[in-house]
């Protein structure tokens, strides 16, 4: 993967821009793990080089814009490990038209200058100005022997009735290279496609128990870290539910301290108020008594009477008033009295929640459950002498058959990417700058509006027959 990725950063192999989002989201997956929002805060890939150059300058995105889309596809690969994260990577890596390709520059017989991409699946013809879309394609089932004299190198299909089809290098070592590419590629080819030899087929198996024991681990872990933290929001809604009956129960307590107070200051207004009433009874008995002394006194003059009268009019006034007042501070003190018995009646409610809040027991969650889950090589000849290579057509029919279901499991599995693709194109789509786009974006571009991929273009070169596909060669 280290490999592939500075391929792609140093824009040896092409990748567009949605591309290479995807890209840089399994990278950081496989460096850091799974996304922590309290740990990969913004800014954590400020110094982390994750995209082209070219894809940076092609549009008006700031590099915090940039870490929040890349940010947002990392988030959704949790639970993958490092080895499955570069996997994926490599998966959508080996789909880009430029993985894998080897390029050489060559000329047809006519004398025009092509481009020959040497890959895993086969050679391929390009024009020198489109890397990214072979126009004539030979898959290695199709090929039967290559050689080369001097500059000139030759091609044998495996169909008898097609001519051999030439091409000439510019040097004599470019052809050697060329030669031991095709073998090496050839080889792995049929490797991939051949029967599993009998300790093979062990080693696989002890391969999926493996692959099986990790993700029964990797699942345990997970459920245990799931319990851990639903133990941790347990315990964090405990403590806030602690905090707030203690704050209840410092309330409750202020409340109580509270009607203390009011209860005795009433009871102390209430003494004052009786104690009043009292003395103002007592005075108005006492004005009572000296008004019937006046009266029984004998006032023998007209003036005395006069003033006698007059004062008597002056006591009844007084004691009429003394009455009322007295009336009034009885109503005071009865009036207390009930605010007293209020009070008492608070201080005794604020009593009782302060036992209730205080009896009451911690929520203790459930224990978790005791049984939870836990989360063949062809025969060819290679001779200094001659320098050809052969390849035999023994099993080339299941060898076709093995390459077409593969293709069928590639396009299924190659749906939801294709999806996800779009989506992020869709997204950064407003904010490219045309002006910025390079030849090899410009194409990119028109094999998408035509619906061209790199292996849809592949089955619809090799559609035609080989006779056609060399005569076509021929005539470039």
């Amino acid at each position: 993967m280290p490999q592939v990725k500075r391929k792609i950063l140093e824009e040896e192999i092409y990748c567009p821009p949605e591309a290479s989002v995807l890209l840089a989201s399994y990278a950081v997956q496989a460096k850091y793990g799974d996304y922590d929002p309290n740990v990969h805060k913004p800014g954590f890939l400020a110094q982390e080089e994750l995209l082209p150059k070219r894809v940076i300058n092609l549009y008006q995105m700031t590099p915090e814009m940039w870490e929040e889309r890349i940010t947002a596809c990392y988030a959704e690969h949790r639970g993958r490990t490092r080895d499955e994260a570069e996997m994926e990577y490599l998966k959508i890596a080996q789909d880009l038209e430029m993985y894998g390709v080897n390029y050489f520059f060559i000329r047809n017989k006519k004398g025009t200058d092509l481009l020959l991409g040497v890959d895993a699946v086969g050679l391929h013809i390009y024009d020198p100005d489109n890397r990214l879309t072979p126009k004539i394609s030979f898959l290695w089932n199709e090929i039967r022997n290559i050689s080369y004299s001097d500059k000139e190198f030759a091609i044998k299909p495996l169909d008898k009735k097609t001519n051999v089809f030439k091409f000439n290098s510019t040097k004599l070592r470019v052809n050697k290279l060329i030669l031991q590419l095709c073998i090496g590629n050839h080889d792995l080819f049929m490797r991939r496609r051949r029967v599993d030899s009998l300790e093979v087929q062990q080693m696989k198996a002890q391969a999926r128990e493996e692959k099986a024991r990790k993700q029964m681990e990797r699942q345990r872990l997970d459920h245990e870290k799931q319990l851990r933290e639903e133990a941790e929001r347990a315990r964090d809604e405990l403590e806030r539910r602690l905090m707030q009956l203690q704050d209840e129960a410092h309330m409750a307590n202020e409340a109580l301290l509270r009607s203390e107070e009011t209860a005795d200051l009433l009871a102390e207004k209430a003494q004052i108020a009786e104690e009043e009433a009292k003395l103002l009874a007592q005075k108005a008995a006492e004005a009572e008594q000296e008004m019937q002394r006046i009266k029984v006194t004998a006032i023998r003059t007209e003036e005395e009477r006069r003033i006698m009268q007059q004062k008597m009019l002056e006591a009844e006034m007084l004691a009429l008033k003394m009455a009322e007042e007295s009336d009034r501070r009885t109503k005071e003190a009865d009036q207390l009295k009930q605010d007293l018995h209020k009070a008492r009646e608070s201080e005794r409610r604020a009593k009782n929640k302060l036992l209730e809040i205080t009896s009451k027991s911690p929520y203790t969650p459930p224990p978790p459950s005791a049984n939870a889950m836990p989360p063949d090589i062809p025969n060819f000849n290679f001779s200094t002498e001659n320098l050809s290579f052969d390849f035999k057509d023994t099993d080339m029919k299941r060898l076709s058959m093995e390459i077409e279901k593969e293709k069928v499991e590639y396009m299924e599995k190659s749906k939801h990417l294709q999806l996800q693709l779009n989506e992020l194109k869709t997204e950064i789509e407003s904010l490219k700058l045309r002006e910025r786009e390079t030849p090899l974006d410009i194409l990119h571009n028109e094999n998408t509006e035509k619906g061209t991929s790199k292996q849809s273009n592949f089955k619809k070169l090799t559609l035609q027959s080989t006779k056609t596909r060399v005569a076509y060669f021929e005539e470039l």
